[in-house]
């Protein structure tokens, strides 16, 4: 067997296999002799077919499974000893003028397109500044957070009238372009939250409203374009929201109010457990506290997403496109050549993200344990249970569920990725110079936005 690599360019190779009978005849021998002592055929007993009348039959068959297991292990082996950095996996070069006979004499060549991992240097110093936001609680912020807390252990009412914050319980119908209601067009019955209305000329005149008053108003313009908001609430396709142009008529149900819960020491037992608070005071130092950690984790998400982005801008290298759109092809059956170039640019700079991330992993010896992968796994899973409840769940019973989490191969996966990126950015962090900025609340929103 004959193994040579021919560089084509600095980022794609062909590679080229030759096999001769003597490489593969006893692997197909045994093959042919082992599948003789299996076969059941009509006219021999078990175990007593003649290998020749199996080498007729089967022959040619059980000659390609014999080549195509050689390729596949012989060009592993090759990249493997030689440490050619591929991406993607190697492609069979097709070529018309190929005639394969499939004898068992044949000299095989076999040619395969091979994309290379690019060169490039990854030189980070204290030169690189960034910013490093500071969110400042305000009164405002933590005003909303308390208020929030305290609606959703509030109690369900239904007054008369709308007012602002309320939740109409609706039903909405699309209008033709003359104003009637649209014969087979769209039309659900939904909850229609005021606090979530944008333009505030369409808010204003939802509050007052009572059971079964009418009025028309412009979907699009009230959620200011929001595609997402306007599929949920008529049921219906984001691609269809996004164009979608009609006025929509409007009837109330039912008008439905969250009143806020009374600052007493049933709301504080049921919010943070029996006793741990028990006066105003505490409360709202906790809600502080807690509103703090929040935007100090927003702040750090948004440090690790400009680190990504810098890391992106500065190290600049080319990748094997047009053999990478290939392989992608190949590998998804199912993925048409619109969807390749609407997200091959996205696939790509995730690429590039992996290549530096791996660069620097390896340069600086950084190692990646199970109990990192473990506590991101946990303090994922805290962060979800406490969506429902700002009552943590004991620390025996959220160990056992990060165990059960993590046995789905798919999550771990995902966690260790995380946690791979987050000690690269860690290390990254310790290397550039942050400025630090203090920022409210507000700005740091728009900042993001």
């Amino acid at each position: 067997m004959n193994i040579t690599q021919e560089k084509i360019d600095s980022l794609n190779s062909i590679v080229t296999i030759k096999i001769q009978p003597e490489d593969y005849q006893p692997k197909v021998d045994k093959a042919i002799k082992e599948n003789a002592k299996k076969a059941k055929i009509a006219g021999f007993r078990p175990g007593m077919v003649p290998p020749a009348h199996i080498k007729k039959m089967y022959g040619k068959s059980i000659l390609a499974d014999t080549i195509n297991n050689l390729l596949s292990d012989s060009l592993n082996n090759y990249i493997t000893e030689n440490k050619i950095e591929v991406l993607g996996q190697p492609l069979p070069k097709i070529d018309d003028n190929t005639n394969l006979n499939w004898d068992f004499a044949e000299n095989f060549e076999f040619n395969y397109e091979v994309g290379l991992a690019p060169e490039f240097e990854v030189n980070f110093s204290s030169a690189d500044k960034l910013t490093q936001y500071e969110i400042k609680v305000d009164d405002e912020t933590l005003a909303a957070r308390i208020k929030n807390i305290r609606r959703s252990y509030g109690k369900m009412t239904n007054p008369d009238v709308s007012a602002d914050d309320d939740v109409l319980y609706s039903e909405l119908k699309q209008l033709s372009p003359d104003g009637s209601v649209f014969e087979g067009g769209i039309s659900n019955t939904t909850s229609v939250r005021l606090d979530q209305i944008k333009d505030e000329k369409i808010k204003k005149s939802l509050i007052g409203l009572k059971k079964e008053d009418v009025l028309t108003f412009d979907i699009q313009k009230a959620f200011d374009n929001d595609a997402a908001k306007v599929a949920g609430l008529l049921n219906i396709e984001e691609d269809e929201a996004a164009d979608l142009k009609s006025k929509f008529q409007l009837t109330v149900k039912n008008v439905n109010r969250l009143e806020e819960s009374d600052l007493n020491q049933e709301f504080f037992d049921k919010l943070f457990g029996a006793g741990v608070v028990t006066t105003e005071e505490e409360f709202k130092a906790k809600i502080t506290e807690e509103v703090e950690a929040m935007s100090a984790q927003d702040a750090e998400r948004r440090l690790q997403n400009d680190l990504y982005n810098y890391a992106l801008n500065k190290i600049q290298f080319d990748l094997p496109d047009e053999f990478l759109k290939r392989w992608l092809k190949a590998t998804n059956e199912k993925l048409t050549d619109e969807e390749l170039d609407k997200d091959y640019d996205s696939f790509a700079k995730n690429l590039k993200w992996t290549l530096i991330e791996n660069k620097i992993i390896k340069e600086n010896s950084i190692e990646i344990k199970y109990e990192d992968v473990f506590e991101l796994a946990k303090q994922r899973l805290d962060a979800q249970f406490r969506m429902y409840s700002p009552q943590p769940l004991a620390e025996e019973q959220l160990a056992q569920y990060t165990v059960q989490y993590l046995q789905n191969k798919e999550n771990g996966n995902k966690i260790f990725e995380e946690v791979k990126a987050v000690k690269t950015l860690d290390f990254l962090k310790g290397i550039v110079t942050l400025d630090k900025k203090q920022i409210n609340h507000d700005e740091f929103s728009k900042l993001s936005a």
